[in-house]
């Protein structure tokens, strides 16, 4: 009799190790295919700057630090592997292009241009599309967060190789930037 109770706790033990495993799994997955849904975005915005910068280059030849900066960082983003990675680089991308629009402003002429025009609403597009996918991405993250963080999963969370994961976020620079109050010209 005390063997078969034994027998049964270690059974119980077993399949609730099991869930906890196969939970944590299962979030981890349900993150990196949200994350998937960002790389789709950001592979159309990606394919987008060179023809925003090309449309740009001929007003703001005399600009020329702050195209090689949103090239460079493209690159970067592109050539990123891992998911934290690919945040950190998304987040650089994010900054430079912000950059070339205060630049874009001094230029009437351009902000005019049909082609121009056309390229912005398309980045704005996508734009809207990534922030909406980061959302997607940061509650799948929180979940798992919190699914590594619980008690008693924290215990074998590390045994498993599950740890808890960044958010994607706006990054210091745009955080900083979004602190200070709007200035309004007229």
């Amino acid at each position: 009799m005390t063997l078969l109770i034994i027998i049964g706790i270690i059974a119980v033990l077993v399949i609730w190790l099991v869930a906890i495993y196969n939970t944590l799994v299962s979030l981890r997955n349900h993150r990196e295919n949200a994350f998937a849904d960002i790389d789709v975005q950001l592979k159309q915005r990606h394919d987008l700057i060179p023809q925003l910068l090309g449309a740009v280059k001929g007003y703001m030849e005399h600009e020329r630090g702050t195209l090689e900066s949103v090239t460079n960082a493209r690159t970067r983003a592109i050539n990123a592997t891992g998911i934290n990675e690919k945040i950190a680089a998304e987040q650089e991308l994010g900054t430079a292009l912000k950059g070339l629009n205060i630049q874009v402003e001094a230029y009437p002429d351009l902000k005019a241009s049909q082609n121009f025009m056309q390229l912005q609403n398309e980045i704005s597009d996508i734009e809207n599309k990534l922030a909406a996918v980061r959302r997607f991405f940061n509650s799948a993250t929180k979940e798992l967060n919190i699914a590594v963080q619980k008690f008693p999963n924290t215990i074998f969370a590390g045994m498993f190789g599950f740890k808890t994961e960044p958010m994607f976020d706006l990054g210091e620079t745009q955080r900083v930037e979004l602190d200070k109050a709007p200035e309004i010209k007229f």
